[in-house]
Order: C-alpha cells, then sequence, then structure tokens
C-alpha cells in the first residue's frame, strides 16, 4: 500500500506546513494593511484641513458644506460596515472603520470650529487658530474639558453640542453596531466553503 507521504510527494504537494506559514504571512500583512492605511488617511486629511483656504468664514455655503461632510462620515461609516461583513479580517477591518470614521469627524467639526472663529471672533474665549480648534475639538472629543478654550457664543455652544452628541454616538451606537459587524463577518467566514482539494489532502494525511 502506497504511503501517504508518497501520494503527497506524487501530486507536488508536501505537507511540510507550507501552508500555515502562507496564512501567518497573510494576516501580518493584512494587519500592517489595516494599520497603515488608516493612518496615512489621517495624515493626508490633516495635512488637507491645514493647507485648504479656511479664511472666508462661516457662510451659507460654507454650513452646506459642513452638513454634506457630515453626510459623507455617515455614508463612509455604512461602506465600512458592509465591508466589514464581507471581509476576511473582519477585527481589522472594524479597527480601520473606526480610525477613518473618528478621523473625518474630528477635522470636520475642528474646520466648522476655525471658521466659525474667523466669522465671529467672540465666539470663544480666544482666537483659535487651525491648531487651536483641532486642539479644541480633541478635548471636547475625549470629554477631557480644561476649560482653557470655551465657547461663549449661542452658535458655538450649539456646535459644541452637537460635536459631544456625535462623540456619543460613535463611542455607544457606532461601537456595538461595529461589534455585530464583527461578529457577522466572523460568522461568515466560518460558513466559507473549503476551497477545491483541501477535502483530498486531509484525507491524505496519516
Amino acid at each position: 500500500m502506497t504511503d501517504p507521504a508518497s501520494r503527497a510527494e506524487g501530486t507536488g504537494h508536501v505537507e511540510d506546513g507550507s501552508r500555515p506559514d502562507r496564512a501567518d504571512r497573510s494576516g501580518r500583512l493584512a494587519t500592517a494593511v489595516a494599520l497603515t492605511r488608516p493612518g496615512l488617511f489621517t495624515v493626508g486629511l490633516v495635512t488637507a484641513y491645514y493647507l485648504l483656504p479656511l479664511d472666508g468664514g462661516l457662510t451659507g455655503g460654507t454650513i452646506a458644506g459642513l452638513v454634506c461632510g457630515l453626510l459623507a462620515v455617515t455614508v463612509v461609516f455604512v461602506w465600512e460596515v458592509r465591508t466589514i461583513v464581507r471581509s476576511s479580517h473582519p477585527r481589522l477591518q472594524a479597527v480601520e472603520a473606526l480610525a477613518v470614521t473618528v478621523a473625518l469627524f474630528l477635522v470636520l467639526f475642528a474646520t466648522a470650529y476655525h471658521l466659525l472663529d474667523r466669522s465671529t471672533p467672540d465666539t470663544f474665549s480666544e482666537p483659535l487658530t487651525r491648531t487651536d480648534a483641532l486642539y479644541y475639538t480633541l478635548t471636547t472629543f475625549a470629554t477631557v474639558g480644561f476649560g482653557d478654550i470655551t465657547a461663549l457664543s449661542q452658535t458655538g455652544r450649539v456646535l459644541t453640542m452637537l460635536q459631544m452628541t456625535g462623540g456619543l454616538i460613535l463611542a455607544g451606537v457606532a461601537a456595538r453596531i461595529l461589534a455585530h459587524a464583527v461578529q457577522t463577518g466572523l460568522r461568515r467566514k466560518d460558513r466559507r466553503p473549503t476551497e477545491p482539494g483541501e477535502g483530498r489532502d486531509a484525507e491524505a494525511r496519516p
């Protein structure tokens, strides 16, 4: 009777652990991509925030643009959830989705604060540069609230409350949606049929 190892050699397939090695390399590559891509996206977004002309103040056009930006954040989030469900690495895809969504959300509100300060200088307790606006956005999002920069006008406080509400939604509802999408993606991955030939390879093993 032919030995299973001989049959494997005759078919050109050697059970030397190469398949797990390929799986490990694929996992490391997916991890690197999941960490690098949102990092590059965030760097590009912040660079655009500092380079784009934002000196016109908060006008009707810019308000419409900010509303469209919030809608874009929602669309991106929904698209990312669909991607997580279909991904072969749903956990990594969820990390990328959360990083991209948060970056868009923060830069959008930093832009709104800066434009509002340009159009109404007494909106905040001190004039806001772009860095100050981003700093205020981050401290509000992180619920740190050092109190060094505060909103004085009604418009500034309403905008800050909108950011707080959006931050709570991201921390609560959005996180639960992502967790559900990850679980759905993992179940979908477990139900995925084996590749042709995997059954024969399993039978050939001693």
